[in-house]
């Protein structure tokens, strides 16, 4: 079969059979952005929208072997990557970056679910810190698995926050992208900090409620934008304008009236 010559990005992730998060909701943004996925699935679980059930995970190779078959079928201008669950699925879709240079990739480390169901095995860490985070154009942790990742307390204050974010970019990472929606106050402030420059923040309303899927929905905005040849900081941006119009759009929803 001929190559598509449609732009496409590869989400690399695990299923949500609620439809709530996961590789579900990462094609649902994409799509609405305009472009095509292909995917290379890392887990199947069981879960509603308040828990997770059961995982079951895919075998490594089975994982990188779906990556390069999807790299082969399609024009993949970008890669986001969510859940990958084990240390051996991280360093198999690591050795498929590392054949992909060209291709920015964007990772969303999912460590656990909201309700709290780990979601990466704690020794896999390592490898996503050794292997996977340095072939990464950006990684967007929330300020709980940017705790995690820096083996750190939760984030106090934003000196706090650039402290760690700058921890990880020391250890490899080309950019990072901390996101406020875990802090308090009126405004969601998302910083972003890439080698060698000043951190840029993000600033929006902080809207009353929650959203499953925000954090899947923001990375997979921003690598679709990336895929469209979008500077890193204009696609930030346009990812995070993008979720804060669909968070809005959902609470106006619940709020009408005979929501």
């Amino acid at each position: 079969m001929a190559l598509n010559r449609d732009p496409h990005v590869l989400v690399v992730g695990g299923s949500d059979s609620s439809g709530g998060a996961g590789i579900a909701r990462d094609i649902e943004t994409i799509s609405s952005i305009g472009l095509r996925t292909c995917l290379a699935v890392t887990a199947v679980t069981v879960q509603t929208h308040q828990s997770v059930t059961a995982v079951r995970h895919i075998q490594p190779g089975l994982v990188a072997d779906q990556m390069r078959a999807a790299l082969r079928a399609n024009k993949v201008l970008a890669i986001k990557m969510g859940m990958l669950s084990t240390a051996r699925v991280v360093e198999a879709v690591a050795a498929v970056l590392r054949e992909n240079p060209q291709i920015p990739a964007v990772l969303d480390p999912v460590l656990a679910s909201s309700s709290g169901r780990q979601l990466l095995e704690p020794e896999a860490i390592g490898a996503l810190k050794r292997d996977l985070m340095p072939l990464c154009r950006l990684m967007t942790p929330n300020l709980v698995e940017m705790a995690m990742l820096t083996g750190s307390d939760l984030v106090s204050d934003d000196d706090d926050a650039l402290r760690q974010g700058r921890q990880l970019l020391a250890e490899g990472l080309h950019a990072l992208l901390i996101k406020g929606g875990h802090a308090a106050g009126p405004r969601s402030t998302d910083v972003l900090l890439e080698g060698g420059q000043e951190p840029v923040r993000l600033d929006m309303p902080r809207l009353a409620g929650s959203m499953r899927g925000t954090g899947c929905m923001l990375a997979s905005a921003i690598a679709a934008y990336l895929a469209g040849a979008k500077p890193l900081e204009d696609s930030v941006r346009e990812g995070k304008r993008l979720v804060f119009e669909e968070f809005l759009r959902c609470t106006q929803h619940e709020a009408s009236p005979g929501a």
